[in-house]
């Protein structure tokens, strides 16, 4: 059976997501990857590695395991490590293209199927949409951190301030 449109489309929006995070980290320099705003805060570094760490253990042998994974160590994800851009990078990548070798497989059929995150029942299309909201919520932060850090240096990465019209009229809007 071909692909479920909702899946294709979802696939294109995580990938979005992904991308948002990878230009904003672009920007930052390398000791600000693990610098954190507050006490009880998280670094860039800290949320890229929860990321991938939850998209490993959701999306390993997503349709026949529970997304909660024995090995994960989600705790360990917020502790500062010392993982340079590279690793973090390398790290980052190989989660993806688990997420990415999984998903893209997914038929029509699967969309339907019941998947277990923590031993609760979704169907697919719902366990896709609650990972892309956790997604978003954290790349979001990773966009405000590297905001921050990176100062009057910052190249947004949507419609700059004052620019709608501009944008609106190169793209027929």
């Amino acid at each position: 059976m071909e692909k479920h449109p909702a899946s294709n489309g979802l696939v294109a929006i995580f990938a979005h997501y992904k991308e948002l995070a990878e230009k904003a980290v672009a920007q930052v320099a390398d000791g600000d990857l693990h610098r954190v705003l507050g006490e009880d805060g998280n670094s860039i570094a800290v949320l890229m590695r929860h990321v991938a760490g939850n998209l490993r253990s959701r999306f390993t042998d997503f349709l026949t395991s529970d997304g909660e994974k024995p090995w994960r160590d989600r705790d360990g994800e917020f502790t500062e490590g010392t993982l340079g851009r590279a690793g973090l990078l390398e790290e980052w990548e190989a989660a993806w293209a688990i997420f990415f070798r999984e998903v893209g497989a997914l038929k029509g059929e699967d969309m339907g199927r019941t998947v277990l995150i923590r031993k609760e029942p979704h169907t697919v299309l719902d366990a896709l949409q609650r990972q892309l909201a956790h997604y978003a919520y954290h790349v979001g932060q990773i966009i405000v951190l590297a905001r921050a850090f990176t100062g009057t240096r910052w190249k947004t990465l949507s419609i700059p301030r004052g620019g709608s019209k501009q944008y609106n009229a190169e793209h027929g809007g």
